[in-house]
């Protein structure tokens, strides 16, 4: 029994430590906001009652959240019946608000249809009522678009028999209406080179989502350190209205697993922001040697503010000591890196690729840290 108790104070104390971090520094001028913007309850086909899906979120320190029940698909329904399919929302900003969490929910629906155009998320919608049309594919869709709604294409890569994603006419008619501004590059445990290039070919909004309709710790084992897929959002402010503003100017990261993706000018400032170069200077040879030069030896720490173990292989000429060009650095930790510069130098800059920075497809982010950056 004490033994019992005794770990579950640890794992008490593992959720409160991990909480107490942020998952990811924000540039300067920004808030960096965590999103899950597809879940699922019972008000559709999940398995949960909405307050489990916010406590979930809290659990989790995130942001945002929306659940987008299907409007068509309500399996549930002879049990739970709710004519209005707002219901879902409503009673999960009612627990939100109740429990005085930072915690915000954003009203959405699934607009669930065969492909194409396969199923569509619309977000900051103002009725969910309204949308409901089932035998009309594109109505429901320009009344989330007159609603104002920001509007993404789900699981693209599971909609084709080989999992490869791709454009139909009426994906085509919506981009150039400006009635499809995002796509999900990662859902559940999936993630989509192909889905990745369609955003960066259309300019849509890069997402990832859990879709999650189960409990997401059977998932994602959360006591162990895994975490949903989240998007975050880069924002002048932690409001709905810049969220928005932020959705619909592609202002996005993905966190995967231990990937980052997303488009370069935004990837950037958030690794710059979360690894840091120290110059820390030459010491002595060491204790094998006796006499008093001065090694040519240049001691640097490299520091993780993130929860993301940055994968880095080395892209300049120096070479280090004790280490290969290829370097890990574990969440919120930090390393000494030993390197021989030949001659004395003041200051230093090291060009690395990010091995974990996913900017297109199979292509990673390539940048230059400084001790004065």
């Amino acid at each position: 029994m004490k033994k019992t108790l005794f770990i579950f104070i640890l794992f008490i104390l593992k959720l409160v430590g991990q909480e107490s971090k942020a998952y990811f520094q924000a540039p300067d001028g920004y808030f960096l906001l965590s999103s899950d913007l597809h879940t699922h309850s019972v008000f559709s086909d999940g398995s949960v009652w909405p307050d489990i899906r916010v406590k979930e979120a809290i659990r989790e320190n995130l942001d945002i959240m929306a659940i987008t029940e299907h409007l068509e698909y309500q399996p549930h329904k002879q049990d739970i019946p709710h004519p209005d399919r707002n219901r879902a929302f409503i009673l999960s900003d009612t627990i939100a608000k109740n429990l005085k969490n930072k915690l915000k929910i954003i009203r959405g629906s699934e607009i669930t249809r065969n492909m194409p155009p396969g199923h569509i998320n619309a977000i900051f919608i103002n009725d969910a009522n309204e949308l409901l049309h089932e035998k009309d594919s594109l109505k429901g869709i320009e009344i989330a678009y007159k609603q104002g709604a920001f509007i993404f294409w789900n699981h693209p890569m599971w909609q084709e028999d080989n999992g490869i994603p791709k454009l139909y006419p009426i994906h085509n008619y919506l981009i150039k209406n400006k009635m499809l501004h995002g796509i999900e590059v990662v859902n559940f445990f999936d993630y989509s080179q192909e889905a990745l290039e369609i955003a960066l070919n259309n300019k849509l909004t890069i997402l990832g989502t859990s879709d999650i309709h189960g409990l997401i710790n059977w998932e994602w084992n959360l006591e162990n350190g895994g975490h949903r897929p989240l998007t975050f959002i880069l924002s002048k402010n932690n409001s709905l209205e810049s969220v928005k503003k932020a959705l619909f100017e592609r202002k996005t990261l993905v966190w995967f697993n231990n990937l980052i993706i997303g488009e370069k000018q935004n990837l950037i400032p958030i690794v710059l922001k979360n690894l840091e170069l120290t110059y820390l200077g030459y010491g002595k040879k060491g204790p094998y040697y006796v006499d008093k030069d001065v090694s040519l030896v240049l001691r640097v720490e490299l520091k993780n503010y993130s929860a993301l173990p940055f994968k880095l292989e080395y892209l300049g000429d120096y070479t280090f000591m004790s280490m290969s060009n290829l370097i890990e650095i574990p969440p919120y930790e930090s390393l000494i890196l030993r390197i021989k510069t030949i001659e004395k130098k003041n200051k230093i800059k090291l060009s690395f690729k990010v091995l974990n920075a996913i900017i297109g497809p199979k292509k990673n982010l390539e940048l230059t840290l400084s001790d004065n950056q």
